[in-house]
């Protein structure tokens, strides 16, 4: 029986996982499966990582869009084992997964060793800290649920502490002072979203009661960008209008600052700006896990990522592959590999399904070449903008308001049909607008 072990629950990972569990696996005990697939990850439930901005921001309730893996395992034909890929032995075709711990640093369950025909290693990426003195200790990644949640209660807590602390004294002819300010180191997407997002939640707390300041002027958000404009990897139109409806919003925009020490409470640039924050969130740029540079002799590029193949194999070893944040996979015709996205995920997932098939079959693998859809980014519910390009409509348009807010939030509810079908897809969506009906639309607590 040939054996498939994915590492990384991720987009990616999941999706793989669910794919050859239905294909080869079996959920009937009593009957023998074809191959015996195996997802590994460090938390026993997924979220999709886009999203994690909301969850910040407390417009989305992470339990009621987690997946546990154990379930999806279950219902698909696959296994699941909690843990944190430590080693990997190519000669032997094992890797070492670590023990788990629980909260109070007991052992649940040892270290243990699990061997592989086929490895495919897709866990993702992490923050990139680059470096700044202070970034890592004074301000917050969005990376999990966890970090997610902590920056939210941290909001709420700010704000509620704010309004029973004395006001600043305004200082004549300059701006009057928020009571409150969010720093947002990096103007990329994850930035540019959670900007919107947060000056949602502060008309929201403010409505509810949980404080009295005025949610535009005494709540302040600056988004920090190194480059010359906001979403540097996207087109200049895209930026553009983004920067515009940011604007509108009250987002104070500072581009062209590179940080050079983030403090408790205040941020200095290298050009000699102090910057202050009562919040800072880190999302000025991704890297791979550190882990990555330990496995057997696998190379890696700068950023830490599996250098692969285009057929998604790894430079050195044909029985492993990767795919996703955590994979450096040449891009033909353009000057950078495949950027790491949601969508790259996906599609690597689909490709791989369809490889490894031939790969048992004993046929060629084929190249894979990433198709670029385009790029959306949500502004919360005031609006979204993206541009459409690619295969899906021949050319090139950008596109914002009710049409991208809808194109945004399928892109979600395509990755719930990967998972678990489209009728399923239907039925959640259904759920999930019944739980927005009777529900604020911020976590409160």
């Amino acid at each position: 029986m040939h054996r498939f072990i994915i590492v990384g629950g991720g987009a990616g990972g999941l999706e793989l996982a669910t794919r050859l569990g239905d294909r080869y696996g079996s959920t009937d005990r009593k009957k023998t499966p074809e191959a015996q697939i195996t997802l590994i990850d460090r938390n026993p439930t997924h979220i999709w990582k886009p999203l994690l901005h909301e969850v910040a921001a407390g417009s989305m309730d992470p339990f009621t869009q987690e997946l546990e893996y154990a379930a999806q395992a279950l219902w698909h034909g696959f296994e699941f084992a909690q843990g944190e890929l430590v080693a990997l032995d190519r000669r032997a075709k094992r890797i070492t997964v670590g023990a788990l711990r629980d909260d109070e640093a007991g052992e649940l369950i040892p270290q243990r060793e699990l061997e592989y025909d086929t490895l495919i290693v897709a866990i993702g990426s992490t923050t990139h800290f680059f470096g700044v003195a202070g970034a890592q200790e004074n301000s917050i990644a969005l990376d999990t649920v966890g970090q997610a949640e902590l920056f939210r209660k941290r909001l709420i807590a700010a704000c509620m502490r704010a309004e029973h602390r004395p006001p600043e004294p305004d200082v004549v002819g300059q701006p009057r002072q928020p009571r409150i300010q969010v720093a947002i180191v990096g103007a990329g997407a994850t930035g540019v979203e959670l900007s919107a997002e947060l000056r949602n939640t502060a008309h929201v707390l403010s409505a509810y009661g949980l404080h009295k300041l005025d949610p535009k002027h005494d709540i302040g958000i600056v988004l920090i960008e190194a480059g010359p404009r906001i979403l540097p990897a996207l087109q200049d139109r895209v930026s553009t209008a983004t920067a515009e409806l940011l604007t509108k919003l009250g987002v104070t925009l500072m581009t062209s600052e590179t940080v050079a020490e983030v403090s408790r409470d205040s941020i200095r640039t290298a050009s000699g700006k102090t910057i202050r924050a009562d919040l800072t969130v880190w999302a000025a740029g991704i890297k791979a896990p550190a882990v990555l540079g330990e496995l057997d002799g696998l190379p890696t590029n700068r950023l830490g990522q599996l250098i692969v193949r285009r057929t998604l194999q790894t430079e050195i070893d044909d029985d492993i592959f990767a795919i996703g944040d955590c994979a450096a996979c040449a891009w033909p015709g353009n000057e950078r590999n495949v950027p790491p996205r949601a969508q790259a995920a996906h599609q690597q997932a689909s490709f791989l399904m369809k490889s490894l098939a031939r790969r048992l079959e004993g046929k060629p693998l084929p190249e894979y070449t990433y198709r670029d859809f385009g790029s959306l980014v949500s502004l919360g519910h005031y609006s979204a903008v993206g541009n459409l390009m690619g295969g899906l409509i021949g050319g090139n348009m950008l596109i914002e308001g009710l049409f991208a807010r809808f194109m945004y939030m399928s892109l979600y509810r395509l990755h719930i049909a990967a998972l678990h079908g489209y009728p399923r897809m239907v039925l959640d969506t259904f759920a999930h607008w019944l739980r927005r009906s009777t529900a604020p639309r911020v976590k409160l607590h």
